[in-house]
């Protein structure tokens, strides 16, 4: 990887903090993390750390709402049939519990959650289904996490006698769907301040817009849905600033409560303790379980495990979960390695990876992507052929837009939408030859000449005697981190590697233990376990730090990210 490191703050930027907030000045490593995130007012630093959106999160500011907030109203209080179709990913899932649970709570006794099958009906609004909500009586369809691209599906909805209202977070296309109301911040003309809101988040808007308008719930308060809300955020990998952060964290804080059994038994099969819930196990540990269901098998799996109030159930659909999670990542690791070799047939390096077979399964294909991606550092799709139509998932790097770049394939394919990361199609097979071509030649004319090596941006250089248990508190304030808030990234420099030795399947991480100064520290390196033999006696280690729990003992690691022989020459500063 390309090592940087962020410039030092400037002298000016310590007086300031000096004469308004003493306090963080006398901690120099998270003021400079801090700086290195473009947080030099201390009142803004103020807020940060408090948790405190210094953005309106005023529901009432996003475009629809009024009108989704006026039909509602009125179907609840007419005791009239809801349906609430969400996604069958962890946000969509997440979304759906959460309106469900909330409306229910306000009185709404037919208010069913819909969830498509992911091989058998695809992504988004499906015609079939709408047409079977309709023939059960539905009158009003609520979207989750989807909707903002189906203009011919709710136009199809419209003709059925059903009244859609979209809720989402995705860009949308040329032209908006036909919905009574549509509620998606990313919409042209909305001036909601944060765009970044997940689909489980704009259902929580819009739970809160209903109680402001008089629609109290019962039973339960905005709180008890905030667990939801933590979990399809960190999910979706959605920035975790503003808004986001703050829900995260006020959703982290439920989560440790234990008042949702489904969650409770999710984390006891995951072997995630309480007191362990940051990000980076809600993405890792739970995320993961709960897509699992949708990939291998149906995310009505998942929505029955949230919504249970029975903990002997939750037990039980947790476990399923765990064993979907390890049948999807046995199957994931098996098809990454065939996908590989279908990508590289040319026998070269390409501005764009794509792989395409019969074997891949729709659940799989992103996870395929995301390999593919990672592997090669570049814009990756994997596709499912299945008969005369094919399903595609992309997962891009941040020099190159995917759902930008579908969008001038937009004659190629059925379906498309996503985020500049991560896409989803669906296309007709026999198109797939010229797709996979003009993807390759937007991909060429945006990356050929540049630096593709992925960057690790470094806050400080630390000695390893300077990491102490004090250091780590301090920046525990910057969770929930993650997307867009990432974990503070540190370079430690000629530290002794006194022992390495592989660790997990196959080998496929490296466990040290390094040296420097008398001090010593146990250590964690992921996927690096080929490297093994490549280790010189001192190494510049590029690191996060974080807790590590065993046997019941705490104990700080370093978790490292990319590591060299020391004395390499000296790191660009980022300004």
């Amino acid at each position: 990887m390309r090592w940087q490191r962020f410039s030092p703050a400037p002298a000016s930027h310590l007086r300031r903090f000096s004469e308004a907030a003493p306090e963080l000045a006398g901690d120099p490593v998270l003021l400079q993390v801090l700086y290195n995130r473009g947080i030099v007012d201390p009142a803004e630093a103020d807020a940060f750390l408090a948790y405190r959106n210094p953005q309106s999160d005023d529901p009432g500011l996003l475009s629809g709402m009024d009108a989704a907030v006026g039909r509602l109203t009125q179907a609840i209080r007419s005791g009239e049939p809801i349906a609430i179709y969400g996604d069958y990913d962890a946000d969509g899932v997440t979304g759906a519990v959460l309106l469900t649970q909330a409306l229910r709570a306000m009185g709404a006794e037919r208010v069913q959650p819909y969830i498509p099958h992911r091989v058998e009906e695809g992504y988004g609004l499906n015609s079939d289904a709408l047409e079977q909500l309709a023939s059960k009586g539905s009158h009003l369809v609520v979207t989750v996490d989807c909707g903002i691209r189906e203009v011919e599906q709710v136009r199809h909805a419209n003709g059925l006698g059903l009244e859609v209202i979209v809720t989402d977070h995705h860009a949308p296309g040329r032209e908006l769907p036909p919905a009574l109301a549509i509620v998606d911040p990313r919409q042209p003309g909305d001036c909601y301040p944060d765009r970044d809101l997940a689909g489980c988040g704009i259902a929580l808007k819009l739970v809160q817009a209903l109680v402001l308008s008089g629609l109290p719930m019962r039973g339960i308060d905005e709180t008890d849905l905030l667990d939801l809300v933590a979990l399809g955020t960190v999910a979706d990998l959605v920035p975790l600033i503003g808004e986001n952060r703050s829900l995260v964290y006020r959703g982290m804080q439920v989560i440790r409560q234990g008042r949702r059994p489904g969650l409770v038994a999710l984390l006891k099969a995951a072997g995630i303790r309480a007191s362990q819930i940051n990000a980076t196990t809600l993405g890792f540990g739970l995320g993961p379980r709960i897509n699992a269901a949708g990939r291998m098998d149906h995310a009505y799996h998942a929505a029955k495990l949230l919504i249970t109030r029975n903990p002997a159930k939750a037990d039980e659909q947790a476990c399923l979960l765990n064993q979907l999670n390890r049948q999807r990542q046995e199957k994931t690791r098996r098809l990454a390695v065939q996908a590989e070799e279908i990508a590289l047939r040319e026998g070269r390096e390409p501005h764009l990876v794509f792989a395409a077979h019969a074997d891949f399964p729709p659940g799989l294909v992103g996870l395929i992507a995301s390999q593919l991606q990672e592997t090669h550092y570049r814009p990756a799709v994997a596709v499912q052929i299945r008969g005369n139509r094919a399903v595609g998932s992309c997962r891009s790097i941040p020099e190159f837009h995917i759902t930008e770049a579908l969008d001038q394939c937009g004659d190629l394919l059925e379906k498309h939408g996503g985020h500049a990361a991560a896409a989803g199609f669906t296309i007709r097979a026999e198109l797939l030859p010229q797709l996979r071509e003009r993807l390759s030649g937007i991909a060429q004319e945006q990356l050929a000449g540049r630096d593709l090596t992925p960057t690790l941006q470094i806050d400080e250089e630390l000695k390893v005697r300077d990491i102490i248990w004090e250091v780590h508190e301090s920046l525990a304030r910057l969770e929930p981190c993650g997307y867009g808030n990432p974990s503070p990234l540190f370079l430690s420099p000629a530290v002794r590697v006194s022992n390495c030795r592989p660790v997990g399947t196959d080998g496929a991480h490296l466990k040290l233990l390094l040296e420097q100064d008398g001090r010593t520290f146990d250590a964690i390196a992921f996927r690096m376990g080929n490297r093994a033999g490549q280790l010189r006696e001192h190494m510049d280690i590029v690191y996060r730090l974080e807790e590590h729990e065993w046997n019941g003992e705490s104990n700080l690691q370093l978790n490292i990210q990319d590591m060299r022989p020391a004395q390499q020459p000296p790191l660009p500063l980022l300004v």
